[in-house]
């Protein structure tokens, strides 16, 4: 079996099926940093529910769609970012300043870059989203 880009995969099963306006979709496999990914999306209002679902198997996720996401997708390779750089990837990866943002994972766990910078931390851009 191929090895997958888990973070990858989870992006693009929800950009696809936003696209086709479904309200919610399944993704597998699943991974720890999915899950802490979908809680930053759920706490800035991209997604409603998800709940993890055990199938010995490496696990599913199932999420409720929104219909808030017009693009995202994964960042790889995963550039280090200190607290003072997030600017220039913004510019990179976001139609404005003001909408969307950069999903980074930091020593604190996954949060979006506004959270970050508010904290004064940098860490690694995995995603991001508008």
């Amino acid at each position: 079996m191929p090895a997958t880009n888990v973070l990858a995969n989870l992006f693009v099963t929800i950009f696809n099926n936003e696209t086709r306006r479904k309200n919610e979709c399944i993704v597998l496999p699943t991974s720890k940093i999915c899950s802490e990914v979908l809680k930053t999306l759920q706490k800035d209002g991209y997604v409603g529910d998800f709940e993890h679902v055990d199938d010995k198997r490496g696990g599913k996720l199932k999420i409720k769609l929104l219909a808030k996401i017009t693009k995202c997708g994964a960042i790889s390779p995963r550039f280090k970012v200190k607290q003072d750089e997030f600017q220039h990837w913004e510019q990179q990866y976001l139609p404005s300043y003001t909408r969307g943002m950069l999903l980074v994972t930091t020593n604190q766990g996954v949060m979006s870059h506004h959270d970050a910078v508010n904290k004064g931390i940098g860490g690694f851009l995995i995603g991001y989203v508008y």
